[in-house]
């Protein structure tokens, strides 16, 4: 029904106001008595070898919902509904902030791809903080993804990062530093060996002084570099990482479908979809490989089936996040996964 009634639909409307469409309408739905019911029948799976006991935490299975979906902490319970084991909030910023100017999210759908500029539009850390207390589902593991205002300079970065972790400790179960989004100017220069020690030392410290510290990851970029992706596992070592997310958006155009001219009329933003398969594979493989399988690994970009699931997890990853695959074909695609898993 997705495939052939809902996506059609949807993608007749701006992408961006067919995700608000989307959001309020699950939100609806799910208020009508007996409706979490149905939707966790007609879409979770859930058996005793899909579970998995990562970063100290236990997941119900392995394939989580990607951060920049649920920015605000508005479905966490509609979500969990559908089948994911896990979602991931965000990206927060200590304060509310628009984003960058619409239109921002834009289709490719003969690459199934998406290309965004969103730019870190939130409400902000304690307006996601206030929902994450107020949810039903409290055994839903709930990731907070965190960043830096925009007009923070990246000298003061740390401020930004330590703040959110302060204001979202007690909701959430773990924390993924983002300095990989390509919408934020200069943020990638944060990824940088110098700059991102200070930045983690200082988070680290943080988290370690609260009670019940929360596993702390990185999300990296698909474009870093063998000799970057070096750095970042040392870097990982020494300010003591708990596992990394790979990979974020790619500012890469190489190999789409779509001809150049309508790809560039789009300009900025990151790619992410099937295009982002390979490389993201890739780069999860690398790191498995230079950390002898020592560090998690969160595995996200471009998948679409059961079969890319598999690759991820054969190339390291220990756990899953879909994003633009669960865009392009629905919400069947959580259980699709998860049955394949468990066989």
């Amino acid at each position: 029904m997705y495939d052939s009634l809902v996506k059609p639909l949807l993608f007749r409307l701006d992408a961006e106001k067919a995700h608000h469409l989307v959001f309020d309408n699950l939100k609806r739905a799910y208020r009508l008595p007996g409706a979490a019911a149905v939707l966790r029948g007609l879409y979770d799976f859930q058996h005793p070898n899909l579970e998995r006991d990562v970063l100290g935490l236990r997941f119900r299975n392995p394939v989580g919902l990607a951060a920049g979906f649920d920015k605000n902490a508005e479905l966490t319970d509609e979500l969990g509904a559908l089948g994911f084991g896990f979602v991931e909030i965000g990206t927060v910023t200590p304060r509310p902030q628009p984003g960058n100017p619409v239109p921002r999210l834009f289709r490719l759908p003969q690459d199934k791809a998406l290309v965004n500029r969103m730019g870190f539009n939130n409400l902000g850390a304690e307006a996601a903080a206030t929902r994450l207390r107020q949810r039903r589902n409290q055994d839903l593991i709930i990731g907070g993804n965190i960043g830096k205002n925009k007009d923070t300079p990246n000298e003061l970065a740390a401020h930004d990062y330590v703040a959110c972790v302060e204001a979202l400790h007690e909701v959430v179960d773990y924390f993924v530093v983002n300095v990989s989004s390509p919408n934020t100017p200069g943020l990638r220069q944060l990824q940088e060996r110098e700059p991102l020690i200070q930045l983690l030392q200082q988070v680290q410290e943080r988290n370690q002084a609260l009670p019940a510290p929360r596993p702390l990851l990185l999300k990296i970029a698909p474009d870093l570099t063998d000799s970057q992706l070096d750095d970042i596992l040392l870097i990982a070592r020494e300010t003591n990482l708990n596992g990394l997310v790979a990979t974020n958006t790619t500012i890469s155009r190489a190999g789409l479908s779509t001809p150049e001219t309508q790809v560039a009329a789009l300009g900025a933003g990151g790619l992410s979809g099937k295009p982002l398969r390979q490389r993201a594979t890739e780069v999860i493989r690398y790191l498995s490989k230079g950390s002898r399988g020592q560090l998690p690994i969160i595995g996200v970009g471009g998948i679409f089936s059961a079969q890319d699931a598999r690759e991820k997890l054969e190339a390291g990853a220990v756990l899953l996040q879909l994003y633009t695959g669960f865009i392009y074909e629905g919400p069947g695609l959580v259980r699709s996964i998860n049955g394949e898993l468990v066989k």
